[in-house]
């Protein structure tokens, strides 16, 4: 008996489907392959939910990879987190990027965003709930307190949407970098009058603007690493100290901020259970 041969439009149309069933399963296999390291992050979160109201919520984590976003989420039905989307990603997302923005194709809720090498350390568990905490500025306080600084509505005029990153901070001027000293110092030795004395003359020498990005570095980014460094203590790990000696940048003002707030918190514990108090506190306003 003689077989019939298929024809091209068959053979066309089998290869599609093979493909498609292919890149189905390439597609589930990409999904499930960080739940395993993600779901390792639900006991250690479970530890230190006590630790502030920042890390009583699970948010959603993207991952991204080959220019695209994994988008897990936290599904309490099953208390654990869950393949959600694959999406393109807004912008190129460099190795090694830890960071807290919205994800347009998730509703634009905000999201800890990180590459996949996070998973190697807990020190990377750790900072995923560094993230966390960033997460819960935006959406408590973050976008009011934003409004109320003239460099952030100055910024957004002039469609700088990476002012917290590139504004031009006169870090290595001698003014400065002797007042920030002298205030770490007088951190160190727990002195608020001295605090009090170089915070007002560092907001006269720096300006308005300059100053309002120092405290906003100091709140945002020194809280969370406030945070962070307490969680560090939980599991035995050691302190994130960067940034606390010269050459100052912009991390010195996250190891400053910590700093300062534990100050604060050393004076008055509550102060830390309210972030806009906090932000206050550090601008020295109240």
């Amino acid at each position: 008996m003689i077989k019939s041969q298929p024809n091209a439009n068959e053979s066309i149309a089998t290869g599609s489907v093979r493909l498609a069933r292919l890149g189905k399963v390439n597609d589930t296999i990409m999904s499930q392959e960080y739940l395993e390291s993600l779901n390792a992050l639900i006991p250690l979160h479970r530890q230190v939910m006590g630790v502030h109201p920042a890390l009583e919520n699970h948010y959603p984590i993207a991952i991204a990879k080959d220019e695209q976003f994994l988008i897990y989420d936290f599904d309490p039905v099953y208390s654990s987190y869950q393949f959600i989307k694959q999406a393109p990603t807004p912008m190129p997302i460099p190795t090694g990027v830890r960071a807290a923005f919205q994800l347009p194709d998730y509703d634009g809720r905000i999201a800890c965003v990180v590459t996949p090498e996070i998973f190697d350390s807990q020190e990377g568990y750790v900072t995923i709930l560094h993230e966390f905490v960033h997460c819960y500025q935006y959406e408590t306080c973050e976008q009011h307190l934003k409004g109320q600084l003239d460099v952030a509505r100055d910024a957004q005029e002039r469609g700088d949407f990476m002012w917290e990153i590139n504004h031009p901070f006169p870090y290595t001027a001698e003014n400065f970098t002797d007042g920030y000293q002298q205030f770490l110092g007088a951190i160190d030795k727990g002195d608020p009058v001295v605090i009090q004395t170089v915070r007002n003359t560092l907001r006269r020498y720096l300006g308005r603007h300059d100053f309002e990005y120092m405290v906003w570095q100091e709140w945002k980014e020194g809280f969370a690493r406030w945070i962070e460094n307490r969680l560090r203590v939980h599991f035995q790990l050691a302190l994130n100290q960067g940034g606390l000696r010269a050459p100052f940048s912009r991390v010195s003002f996250y190891a400053g901020g910590a700093a300062f707030i534990e100050h604060l918190f050393a004076q008055d514990p509550a102060v830390v259970l309210d972030l806009e108090i906090l932000f206050s506190r550090i601008n020295q306003l109240t």
